[in-house]
């Protein structure tokens, strides 16, 4: 007959190998559920964990790139980049970076990207001329988190910002960048405060395609909306539906805008451009021969600018002062707003800001 006491110490034996054993998958459970306990949700509505900061990225276009800096994350991480970076009097840490597309726009090269095996490739998320469905399709698969953030969106910027910073631990910089908006913001927003809104110049938006074909003008979805209404101005044409869309001549002349602005993104102005060519000249003389705008307000008081790319991106809140002070001259008559830009890129990009940014008509 086995010894009861022997089955006694057995049943305790096991009994308490059953408690370690509870024991220890609770805790692998809870080292389990801290493996990507980061989550962020990217401008597609795409969400995204990370157990770590990415070591090994690939970005796009500038945007992306000036945003990374804002944030003070470390470039050594950048495996790959697009030829936006080239110029290197502004962009030196990516002169030996691997290329995988001639530009943000451009085909990807899938072999080059593939060889700098990048954790994450940072993309634009709305752009027309970037489908970045397709390029998800292709990465994913193959354990590359394709990133979409646009950071040229006036009413996505701070949460683009916010999500970067989540990624690499940069919270506490985000939040001294947004202290910075939020004073730059505030000083425009109390000046313009008392502009009655028909005292608001009426303004209309040109896409830089306006050149070869029809008007294109922006909408309301787009960023230069936002900034138009925030600098004190009115989009005549912010109820038309899609980010961009083309309307007849008449319609602009009907409108008889204060003010014709122009994205001014494929012009050779902006950091180092010096519209060598007088391209800008050119563009705003074409646009006032058009038949009928000689009647318009803005041609007949000159009221016509270009404004170099770098205001539609990361740069827009510190560009905002400019626009604010261009429709009311006498509100903003004691503001320096030229060194808004200078400061953003001295503390930002840690350079003198070189080049024409800002181009206005005087006339035939």
């Amino acid at each position: 007959m086995v010894d009861k006491r022997i089955i006694a110490v057995s049943q305790t034996v096991i009994l308490l190998l059953c408690i370690f054993g509870v024991y220890q998958y609770s805790i692998d459970q809870k080292e389990a559920d801290s493996v990507g306990n980061l989550s962020v949700i990217d401008s597609n509505g795409v969400k995204h964990t990370f157990d770590q900061a990415p070591s090994r990225v690939v970005i796009t276009n500038t945007y992306a790139g000036t945003v990374m800096r804002m944030l003070e994350i470390d470039f050594a991480t950048v495996v790959g980049a697009s030829g936006d970076f080239e110029d290197e009097s502004i962009w030196p840490e990516f002169d030996d970076i691997p290329l995988v597309q001639l530009s943000a726009h451009s085909e990807i090269d899938f072999e080059a990207l593939l060889d700098c095996y990048p954790d994450i490739y940072i993309v634009f998320a709305s752009n027309g001329m970037v489908d970045t469905n397709a390029i998800r399709e292709k990465l994913e698969p193959v354990g590359i988190k394709v990133i979409a953030l646009d950071f040229y969106k006036y009413d996505t910027l701070r949460t683009e910002i916010s999500v970067l910073a989540e990624i690499f631990g940069k919270e506490e910089k985000a939040q001294e960048i947004f202290d910075e908006f939020d004073e730059i913001e505030s000083m425009v927003e109390q000046r313009i405060l008392s502009v009655e809104s028909l005292e608001r110049p009426s303004v209309v938006m040109e896409h830089h395609a306006s050149l070869t074909r029809d008007p294109v003008v922006l909408t309301g979805t787009s960023q230069w909306t936002d900034i138009i209404d925030r600098a004190g101005g009115t989009n005549v044409f912010a109820d038309l539906p899609g980010h961009t869309t083309h309307v007849d001549m008449e319609a602009i002349i009907d409108q008889n805008p204060d003010v014709l602005m122009f994205d001014g993104i494929t012009f050779d102005i902006g950091y180092n451009g010096f519209d060598e060519e007088d391209k800008c000249k050119t563009h705003m003389e074409f646009i006032s021969e058009r038949p009928g705008f000689n009647e318009i307000n803005a041609v007949q008081n000159d009221n016509m600018l270009i404004m170099a790319g770098e205001f539609a991106g990361p740069m827009m809140i510190h560009g905002l002062p400019h626009l604010a002070k261009y429709f009311h001259p006498d509100l903003f008559s004691d503001i320096d707003t030229e060194q808004y830009l200078d400061d953003y890129f001295l503390d930002y990009h840690e350079t003198e800001r070189v080049g024409k940014f800002v181009c206005q008509y005087n006339g035939g």
